[in-house]
């Protein structure tokens, strides 16, 4: 395959191990400046340049986007997916990582064990918001720091509300989540490349510093996880779109906690600590999926008038508990289910002898009013605009 490697850093470690991994597999690879890119808007299908000429075909690339240049590198990464190229981390994927509030948003929508984590702006909601996750001690963090850089633990009410207002008084927005005491100065770093961990490592900061990041000075150590961990891991990833990823995890005493998932994850630290070669791994992953580029599901989907996505809740009281699916009628409506969630199972393209239960889920495609009739308690929305009220305004 012809790989594009998207880094700015060719000299780096991790981009020249990956860089030798694919030459070694004999692939053509080259590393592209990120910043060199230009997207092209101007013809009648998606292109890209590169220092100002068309860019020839790729195959597949690998994005390796800094955080400074996150809005412009997730930009390029989605031109290549307009053009049908293949990428292991999508650009919403990436965007989605680098913004800690987002992330934690969406994990926590699907049951992704997290430390206790809260977001307000108003000073006078701080201190209701530190008791929600425990109380004192808690750490503070930015929503966009990297390497443990914007990460405060603040050992006290009073240090953690004059941190706070201190850091959004400079309009930093910022995290108040628990501290997890257990695993004070101690992660998990697991490296997740498709659909398993191919390596992970235990950080432990030294001295009094409680960030266990390599920047920081912690050392490091391979390790083995057991299936709890290797699960979180694997499906924190999946949850936001990234096929390459480093999931940090503390150690909690009811399992894993998952508090960050990375996109472009160093690879040197964990290389040398776990001795595998996680770049070959990372590689032969890409070019398994390179006939199969990334696209976006509900864009393609909802191109079609009166058609969409939607999920369908299969309630208690639901004339679909006890049936199977192709008892469930849904054929016969034009809808088609694709994946069915029970807890945190997800079954993808169920089989019509699956009998539904109450709580499932069913993520379909079709016929948007024949799935709006079957959300029950919502109103359907009336197509005729009603005439302005006498009185449009009310006196608060």
């Amino acid at each position: 395959m012809k790989l594009a490697i998207l880094s700015r850093a060719p000299r780096s470690y991790s981009t020249q191990r990956l860089r030798t991994a694919a030459l070694d597999r004999g692939h053509e690879v080259k590393v592209l400046n990120t910043l060199r890119f230009g997207i092209d808007l101007s013809g009648d299908e998606p292109d890209l340049q590169f220092r100002g000429k068309r860019l020839s075909h790729y195959d597949a690339i690998l994005p390796r986007i800094g955080n400074s240049i996150t809005y412009f590198g997730t930009a390029v990464v989605r031109q290549f997916e307009q053009m049908d190229v293949y990428t292991p981390n999508t650009s919403w994927g990436i965007t989605n990582s680098r913004d800690k509030l987002r992330a934690t948003q969406i994990l926590s929508r699907h049951h992704i064990g997290m430390p206790a984590t809260t977001f307000v702006r108003d000073r006078a909601d701080v201190i209701a918001a530190i008791e929600r996750v425990g109380g004192a001690p808690v750490v503070i963090k930015l929503l966009e720091g990297t390497q443990g850089i914007g990460v405060i633990l603040a050992p006290t009410l009073k240090v953690a509300e004059a941190i706070i207002e201190t850091l959004q008084s400079t309009r930093q927005n910022v995290l108040i989540q628990r501290f997890v005491s257990e695993s004070k100065g101690r992660d998990i770093r697991a490296l997740v490349v498709g659909d398993r961990v191919v390596a992970a490592m235990r950080r432990v900061a030294q001295g009094d510093e409680f960030r266990s990041n390599v920047h920081r000075g912690g050392i490091v150590e391979g390790v083995t996880l057991d299936e709890d961990y290797e699960r979180a891991a694997v499906r924190a990833a999946q949850i936001m779109g990234l096929r390459v990823a480093g999931v940090d995890m503390l150690e909690g005493n009811e399992g894993p906690l998952v508090m960050e998932v990375n996109s472009s994850p160093g690879l040197e630290g964990i290389e040398r600590a776990t001795d595998l070669d996680i770049a070959g791994s990372i590689i032969d992953h890409i070019d398994n999926q390179v006939a199969f580029p990334e696209i976006d599901v509900r864009q393609r989907l909802t191109v079609s008038t009166g058609y969409g996505v939607a999920e369908i809740a299969v309630q208690a009281a639901s004339d679909l508990v006890g049936k199977t699916l192709g008892e469930s009628g849904l054929r016969e409506r034009d809808i088609s289910a694709l994946t069915l969630q029970r807890g945190t199972s997800v079954i993808p393209n169920p089989h019509s002898r699956h009998v539904l239960e109450a709580g499932d889920r069913l993520l379909c495609f079709g016929k948007l009013e024949e799935m709006r009739s079957m959300i029950p308690g919502r109103r359907r929305r009336t197509r005729r605009v009603k005439k302005l009220p006498a009185e449009p305004i009310h006196e608060a």
